[in-house]
Order: C-alpha cells, then structure tokens, then sequence
C-alpha cells in the first residue's frame, strides 16, 4: 500500500461523496480502507481529508458492531445520535434570538438595536456577544423552525378611511374626461413616482465597470442642500395614446 494507492482511493470516494448519505460515506471509505491493508485508515484519512474515528466507525458498522444495535436500514446514526439541536444546548438561545427580532414589541425604544439588527449575521453577532454563542446559520434556523419567522416584503394593504363622497368625485372626474374627450380637447394624467435624492448615492442594483473599480457615493443619505430631491413624473395624453 502506497500513497498513490491511497490518493486514488481518495478520489473514487470524492467522485461518489455528494451522492451518498453521512453512513454511506463512512461505509465507502472502510471498504477502501481495508483495501489498501496495513495503515489503510491513517492513510485515506489524510488522502480524503476526513477524520480517521469516521473510518474506524465504517469499519465497526461493516463488522455489525455498531455500538447496542446494528443501525436500522435508511439510518445514519444511532438514534439520538448526532450534534444535539442549539436550541437544546443553550435553552434561552430561542428566546434572546426573539426579543433582538422583535425590538418593536419587546426592546427598548431608545437602544440603537432597534433600527441595526437587520440580518441573521448581526443578531449572531450581538448573541455571541451577550453568552449565547450562535452563527449566522443557526440563528436562520432558530427565526424559521422554533419561532416560524419568514423574510417576507411589504403589502399595500393599509388603506385608511375613504371619503365620504369619494365615489361621487370620481364619477365627476369620469364625466368631464368623457366631455372634453367628445370635444377633442386635451385630457392628460400626470403620475408621479417617490421622490429621489439628486447626488451620488448608492442605489440598487450593479453596472459594469472595470475590476476593483466600485463606484464611490456618499457613505450617508442626507439631502443635499443645493440639489435637493428629484420628483419623477409621468404624462399621459388620454386622447392621442402617447406619453412622456
């Protein structure tokens, strides 16, 4: 048995590894392991990158010595095997995730986590920081399972107390577009858009510039004295069909 022998094994295992579930990988890699004989196990370890103990335990379950029972088909681990959930290991891990989620209903008004937690990767960093050790990904896990949050955009559906002649009005506004129409005289809707600071701010979106070459805007939205806002608008002449 030689190192290329155990690079070659290796690569098979890496070829399969992907398709294969967490007690059929360690299965793969004891048969390649007795393979290659004689310091098989050190050698793959080191070729394919895994811990030598994942080996050992293909080469236990190849022998029918899982442990107290051989695993059940379809099964990787013994059950209640495995890393234990994060929110069983830290108890409170839940509710401190909750109430940085939440700074609306359940924080101070006054601290400034109110209007900065705005992603999993900085509520994992203030978590880390107060005793609940936590990444990006389990606090993701934590917001969707235990506490069913979803990233979710917002609705129009808030639409405040109608007038009460608002239908009269736009039976009005409907007859007069009808009469200056029968009288080919001009009838034009103006729609205005949300108003849009005027300066190098940053914007969604990306363009193409040369590598390592960002464009450079203002690091703070405040309005430019001398610029202002810009008011985007849209005109359209109901009796020709055309718009600018």
């Amino acid at each position: 048995m030689g190192v290329v022998d155990a690079e070659a094994a290796a690569r098979r295992f890496a070829a399969l590894a992907d398709h294969l579930d967490e007690r059929q990988r360690r299965l793969v890699l004891a048969v390649e392991a007795t393979e290659l004989g004689r310091g098989g196990v050190s050698a793959l370890a080191v070729a394919a990158g895994v811990a030598r103990t994942t080996i050992q335990a293909g080469l236990r379950e190849l022998a029918g010595e899982t442990g107290s029972a051989v695993l059940a088909l379809g099964r990787s681990r013994q059950s209640g095997g495995g890393r234990k959930k994060a929110t069983v290991s830290d108890p409170g891990l839940a509710q401190a995730i909750e109430e940085l989620a939440e700074p609306d209903a359940k924080g101070d008004p006054e601290s400034p986590l109110r209007w900065t937690l705005k992603s999993t990767r900085q509520i994992a960093a203030v978590l880390s920081d107060s005793g609940h050790p936590a990444s990006s990904r389990t606090v993701a896990h934590v917001m969707a399972g235990e506490l069913r949050y979803s990233l979710q955009a917002n609705r129009k559906n808030l639409g405040g107390p109608q007038h009460p002649d608002r239908d009269a009005q736009f039976r009005y506004l409907n007859e007069q577009i009808r009469r200056h129409g029968r009288r080919h005289e001009p009838v034009v809707s103006v729609d205005t858009k949300k108003k849009e600071l005027v300066g190098p701010y940053k914007n969604a979106g990306r363009t193409w510039r040369e590598g390592k070459d960002p464009e450079k805007v203002n690091e703070h939205d405040f309005i430019d004295k001398e610029l202002g806002k810009a008011i985007p608008y849209g005109i359209y002449d109901l009796g020709r069909n055309r718009g600018w």
